[in-house]
């Protein structure tokens, strides 16, 4: 389980360690990145055009009607996938990243049986989407369906779980973990904004990742590699 310690002092050497944790394995976590990005997008597809049965509408809360029709959102919804990079490019030992990869894979292969079993989409909204260029796009290639639970909402509140720790083990400045909330936060409403879900799938992946999260972070996979920890050394006595 992560460390659940008091919060480490701002560290004078944080950027140093940033730089050391991001340039560490790099090539395997571009590529790594990369390919399993690719593979998703595979199966996430597969199971959108090819339901078990047909899908059943969710249903709109009270809270759907306090979020008003953003098109200006989509950028925000698009940035999850530089969001979600962050974790694996912070990460600064290859077990940790190894751990990672495959929790995010069982995250992602939960939700997906869940989306093949239990076929789901938003309600028709009735906008005629050729107004909105880029939400056109978006509509047809993401269609309505794999809406429950919000698999871009679980894997943004797993990435923000993980990036909380990394960032408290290094001791940044308060301001990056306000950022770090701010931007989990703005998906998680882009997603509703953007009529891409509604906030029952939203809540409910939030949950989802938020459990996956926690059960997946050790304090080891916060830990620099020991070759890392001597390059820090070096460069705190210099």
């Amino acid at each position: 389980m992560p460390d659940r310690s008091v919060p480490r002092a701002v560290s004078a050497t944080w950027p140093t360690e940033m730089g050391l944790r991001v340039a560490h394995l790099w090539l395997l976590k571009a590529v790594g990145t990369t390919l399993f990005m690719v593979l998703f997008f595979q199966a996430y597809f597969y199971v959108l055009q090819h339901p078990s049965r047909a899908p059943w509408v969710m249903p709109e809360i009270w809270l759907d009607r306090l979020v008003p029709f953003t098109p200006a959102a989509f950028p925000v919804y698009a940035s999850l996938w530089v969001y979600v990079s962050l974790p694996p490019a912070l990460i600064g030992n290859l077990r940790a990243l190894l751990r990672l990869g495959a929790w995010v894979a069982l995250l992602c292969g939960s939700c997906l049986l869940v989306f093949w079993l239990w076929p789901t989409r938003v309600p028709d909204f009735g906008i005629d989407w050729s107004n909105y260029p880029g939400l056109s796009a978006l509509k047809g290639i993401d269609a309505s369906g794999n809406a429950w639970p919000s698999l871009h909402v679980a894997t943004a509140v797993f990435s923000a779980w993980w990036l909380y720790h990394l960032l408290r083990q290094m001791g940044v400045p308060r301001g990056w973990h306000i950022v770090n909330a701010g931007v989990c936060v703005a998906i998680t409403w882009s997603t509703l904004a953007t009529l891409q879900h509604v906030a029952l799938d939203a809540i409910t992946g939030a949950l989802v990742g938020a459990l996956f999260a926690w059960l997946s972070l050790t304090p080891a996979d916060l830990r620099l590699s020991q070759r890392l920890q001597q390059r820090l050394a070096q460069s705190r006595s210099t």
